[in-house]
Formats: C-alpha cells, sequence, structure tokens
C-alpha cells in the first residue's frame, strides 16, 4: 500500500507518530500537497484496538496519522522537516501533557525506497540535539483507524484539547518546501 491513485494522481502515504493524533492531524492537514489524514493506531500486539485499550499502555499502539500526499507538491523530505518542528524528538512517551507509550513519536513507512529520506531527516535532526532522539523509525507493522469520533477532531471541535501551539497550523499553512 504505497503508491494509490487519487483522481488519475499518483501519491504516496506514510504514518506519523507525534504524541496526540488530534493536533498532529489538524497540523499535517494545513500542509499543500496533503491530500488526506486519518488518526489510528500503529505497530501494536492486538487485533482491531480501541482507544480505550491503546490507553491502558499494554498493547505497544502509537496514536499516529496516516498521512496520504502528492510527492510531486510535497516531497517526504519537507514533511520530515514539518513534523520535526512539531515534536519534542528527545521525549520519551510524551509530548506536551500527554504521558504514555501511546504518546511515542515515530516515523512508520510502507515504501522501503523512503528509508533514505527517513534516515537522512532523522540524522539531520540527531546533529540538533546533544541527547539521543527517542523518534522511532520502522515499517508499518499495522494500523487500525480510530473511532471516528477522533477523526478531524479539532475541525468538529475547535476549542478542543491540543498539546501543539495555534500558531503552528499557521505556520503549516504557510509553509512551502
Amino acid at each position: 500500500m504505497n503508491n494509490k491513485e487519487h483522481k488519475g494522481d499518483a501519491f504516496k502515504e506514510i504514518y506519523l507518530a507525534g504524541g496526540c493524533f488530534w493536533g498532529t492531524e489538524h497540523y499535517f492537514k494545513q500542509v499543500a500537497g496533503v491530500i488526506n489524514t486519518e488518526v489510528g493506531y500503529a505497530n501494536g500486539i492486538i487485533e482491531h484496538p480501541t482507544y480505550e485499550q491503546v490507553c491502558t499502555d499494554t498493547t505497544q499502539f502509537a496514536e499516529t496519522v496516516h498521512i496520504c500526499y502528492d510527492p510531486n507538491k510535497t516531497p517526504l523530505s519537507f514533511l520530515l522537516t514539518l513534523y520535526f518542528k512539531a515534536i519534542d524528538p528527545v521525549s520519551v512517551n510524551q509530548q506536551g501533557h500527554d504521558k504514555g507509550t501511546q504518546y511515542r513519536t515515530g516515523i512508520y513507512y510502507t515504501d522501503p525506497a523512503d528509508l533514505p529520506t527517513i534516515e537522512k531527516a532523522w540524522t539531520e535532526e540527531q546533529e540538533r540535539h546533544p541527547q539521543p532522539l527517542a523518534v522511532e523509525k520502522l515499517p508499518l507493522k499495522n494500523f487500525y483507524t480510530a473511532e471516528e469520533y477522533h477523526q478531524d477532531y479539532l475541525d468538529k471541535n475547535p476549542s478542543g484539547y491540543c498539546h501543539l501551539p495555534m500558531a503552528l497550523f499557521e505556520y503549516a499553512k504557510k509553509a512551502k518546501p
């Protein structure tokens, strides 16, 4: 599932875990060239988890955003640059006030050809920090779509909780590769 057709155009996908998926999804929805986003649970050990199960810290799932994008408008390298602006890459199992393994950070790929781009972005980010990055970079093992009420949460609940600063959403709207 790495290249898809969308209205005649090829697009790619990447799965990014950046803490609470409500804000992470809303952030990437602002980026030109992002075709679709979907929140869910990635790389866990049970089938069809619920939010309540994921919150027990026993399923090994990370709250993750599945991002479909047009690589001709928004290359993966640019999405990863934006990703690193939205997370604390050295924080283990925590982003903002959210704590638990489900809030860990991670880049999960479906296309092995994306790995060199991921490695380059990861290495460049590591050079900015004295401590090791806590960002996983792994092939996607599994992904289960989260419950409907989590999809587009901040569109449905504009004053809902978000660990990301509002200024970041404006930044994403204006960002260019």
